[in-house]
């Protein structure tokens, strides 16, 4: 059973009655998780709803989200006098704020996490030990993209949030259990999709400085009759930049080639960070793939929750 907890800004923690309906959506990155849940109106609710800051959303007990307050609606329909509550996880603090243009000529990451994530009182659980030089961070950027654009030029990876609110500054996939689904599985229903658009096949490297360029290939897609290729120029300064080698270029255009969105009867069954391994023997579908969303809802139909998974 799925119940949610308002806090205001003055202190007051509020809990709301029986769910009609909720969604939670996470994705692991960004756009970050949300939630949206509809309950029956009741007038104590006009104190707290107009200072309701921050949600924490538990199902049987576990912490599924903490994350901020966005907005509320209280509207009249055939079962009643409604309010719908929708949010989004912490990561939203740092994607609603604005960073001043920086340049840093040598920094750790703690010198990051100090100036673009420390201001909003966000508990860092865990973080990698990277640093790096000559890294820049625009007038306007999001404190969000301060911090993602270094951990994944440094590192990388991508930083995430955990469902209870905190900011982990490691690689999020692989790091989660194995969801086994069969012949026998529950499934509801199935899509997969494959696209060919994006995916490079030669990437030829340009360095002004030496005078000199090579190709990287991706022999896998050239045999298969794919054919765009890609030319990047190296910059004057690379140093531990992996944006600026052709097989990162190759692997990041390959991400979304495969595409499997799948629907069980229950929710949460799993979490971006998590595997699923596919053994689909009527579908010819076979493998092991990395969740990277995942929504559960429950309304008039029951709960549910829709995977989409891929190679990461």
């Amino acid at each position: 059973m799925m119940n949610i907890l308002l806090d205001t800004y003055g202190g007051v923690r509020y809990e709301l009655p029986v769910l009609l309906r909720w969604e939670l959506d996470h994705t692991g990155a960004v756009p970050c998780d949300s939630m949206t849940a509809a309950c029956l109106y009741d007038a104590g609710m006009a104190e707290v709803l107009p200072k309701a800051t921050r949600f924490t959303a538990f199902q049987d007990g576990r912490i599924m989200l903490r994350g901020v307050i966005d907005a509320y609606e209280v509207s009249l329909s055939r079962q009643g006098l409604l309010v719908e509550i929708e949010g989004r996880g912490m990561a939203a603090l740092l994607l609603d704020n604005e960073s001043e243009a920086l340049s840093y000529e040598s920094a750790p990451l703690s010198e990051i996490l100090e100036n673009h994530v420390a201001p909003y009182g966000i508990e860092v659980e865990r973080q990698r030990d990277i640093s790096g030089s000559g890294y820049a961070v625009a007038s306007g950027s999001s404190q969000w993209k301060a911090l993602q654009g270094f951990t994944h030029r440094f590192g990388g990876f991508d930083p995430y949030f955990t469902r209870e609110g905190a900011l982990v500054v490691e690689p999020l996939w692989g790091s989660g259990k194995t969801l086994c689904i069969n012949d026998a599985s529950p499934l509801l229903s199935l899509r997969k999709r494959e696209q060919r658009y994006g995916v490079i096949s030669e990437v030829l490297i340009q360095d002004k400085v030496q005078g000199i360029s090579h190709p990287v290939r991706n022999e896998k897609f050239l045999q298969t009759g794919g054919q765009r290729r890609h030319v990047l120029y190296m910059p004057r300064s690379t140093a531990e930049d992996r944006r600026y080698t052709g097989e990162y270029q190759i692997e990041q255009s390959a991400l979304e080639q495969v595409e499997i969105s799948l629907e069980l009867p229950f929710p949460f069954a799993a979490m971006p960070g998590d595997r699923v391994e596919l053994a689909l023997g009527r579908l010819n579908l076979s493998g092991v793939y990395e969740v990277v969303r995942s929504r559960s809802r429950m309304d008039g139909d029951g709960e549910r929750t829709e995977l989409t998974i891929g190679v990461r």
